[in-house]
This record gives C-alpha cells, sequence and structure tokens, in this order.
C-alpha cells in the first residue's frame, strides 16, 4: 500500500490542476491561485513521500510529469489566455474605434497565451531524459513559472492600482511576458534549486538568504513580489551560483 501513496499525492495534483482549470474559465482567480498551490504543496509531498518510503518507480516519474503539465502547464496557458481577452476589451474601450482588423486580433491574439503550455511541455519533457538534473535545474522550473503567471490577475485584484493595471492589461506587456515565459522555461540557465542535503549553513548560505529574501518580499508586496521573487532566483544564480560539472538541470 505504501508504494501508492506518492502515486495517490500525485494525482490529488492532477485533481487540483483540473479544477484550477474549471474556476480559471470562469476568472474566479483566488480559487484557482488556491488550487494552483495545493497543486504546488501535493507536487512537492509526493517527491518526499516517495524518497521517504523509498518506493520511487519510473510509473511515478511519468505521473509527476503529466500531473505538472495540467497544473504547471495548461493552466498558465489559459490563465494567459483569458489576460489576453481581458487586456483587448480593455484596449477596444479605450480605442473605440476597433476596425475589422482589431476585431481579428482580438480573436486570435489570446490564443497565444497556449504558447506557454506548448513550452511547458517541451520543458517537461526535456526533465524527463536529462540526467544532470538531480541537484540544479537549467531553465526556470515550471512550478515557478506557473506562480509567475498566476500572479499576475492576483496582482490585479490585491495588488491594483490604476498604472500597474495598465501594465498588466496591455496586449503588448502580455505577448512580452509571454515569450519571455516560454524563453525562461527551456533557456540554458543553470538555476539553484531549494533541495536540502544538510541543514548547515555553509553549504546552503545561497537557499538560506533567498528564503529569507522571499519571506521579505512576501510580507511587504503581497503578490507583487511573486515576480520581484523570480526576478531575484534568476539573478542569484546567475551571479552566484555555480553548479557542479556533472550537475544542471533543465
Amino acid at each position: 500500500m505504501k508504494k501508492n501513496i506518492p502515486n495517490f499525492l500525485t494525482l490529488m495534483n492532477v485533481l487540483a490542476g483540473s479544477l484550477a482549470v474549471v474556476f480559471t474559465l470562469d476568472n474566479q482567480w483566488p480559487t484557482m491561485a488556491l488550487l494552483v498551490l495545493a497543486g504546488l504543496i501535493f507536487d512537492f509531498l509526493d517527491g518526499l513521500s516517495a524518497r521517504a518510503l523509498k518506493v520511487q518507480s519510473k510509473l511515478g516519474l511519468q505521473l509527476d510529469s503529466l500531473a505538472d503539465m495540467v497544473t504547471f502547464g495548461l493552466v498558465p496557458g489559459i490563465v494567459m489566455y483569458q489576460l489576453f481577452t481581458m487586456s483587448l476589451g480593455v484596449s477596444q474601450e479605450i480605442n473605440s474605434g476597433s476596425g475589422e482588423e482589431a476585431l481579428r486580433l482580438s480573436a486570435v491574439l489570446p490564443f497565444a497565451g497556449f504558447a506557454v503550455t506548448l513550452a511547458s511541455a517541451v520543458r517537461l519533457a526535456r526533465f524527463n531524459i536529462d540526467e544532470r538534473q538531480t541537484t540544479s535545474f537549467i531553465g526556470l522550473p515550471t512550478p515557478a513559472n506557473a506562480l509567475l503567471v498566476v500572479s499576475l490577475p492576483m496582482i490585479l485584484l490585491y495588488n491594483g492600482n490604476d498604472a500597474l493595471n495598465n501594465i498588466i492589461l496591455n496586449p503588448w506587456f502580455l505577448f512580452v511576458h509571454t515569450t519571455l515565459s516560454c524563453y525562461l522555461l527551456n533557456a540554458p540557465i543553470p538555476l539553484f534549486s531549494l533541495k536540502f542535503k544538510s541543514w548547515g549553513f555553509k553549504d546552503n548560505s545561497l537557499r538560506y538568504i533567498f528564503l529569507f529574501v522571499c519571506l521579505f518580499c512576501i510580507g511587504t508586496m503581497k503578490f507583487l513580489s511573486v515576480p520581484v521573487i523570480i526576478l531575484i532566483y534568476l539573478l542569484m544564480s546567475l551571479f552566484f551560483f555555480r553548479p557542479a560539472a556533472k550537475n544542471s538541470t533543465g
């Protein structure tokens, strides 16, 4: 029975992601964000329990990737689709002389958001065949990218001011954000992971400093902290992280 515990937790990740899809389509952003967070917790627990119980399996590995594809691949794509749709509605209200070309654009552009889903699929497939991915990453992990995308509607709701709203609901910003997400997911950039092999500060100084910065940002900036934390994570990895020669993850 214990060998099925990690798989059960992985299936809970699938369920959380599937429910998040439903609430995203209905623009119920807080519930969607909670479900993605739940999926992230289940994703952490399934790997932790598999290692603790010593029941890692090929089935679990494949199931984990499929679950991540739903929660951290499909959901962000739908979030971007919805944000594109909202942004084009705002743009047409501002520029009420929307012609036939603008109408065509509003019908097609939102689908660009699903580029994030495609890039996530490529990254997860690469992760499964890249034997270097054990203690670090190459490219932004799909859960981190999902949190980045999910933070956008939450910033609109809870950090909202006219300046931020105008930026986030600008189609050009969303297009650049989508392009950047796709690049970061598969970029050959070594990034440190938060896996602790020991609790000593010397071996984990970068991780401890990063976690302290995360707590400070969350406490002072609410949901705006998410893109700031992702940026800090990338910068700390670029300037202070040196992966072992045999390690680098994708």
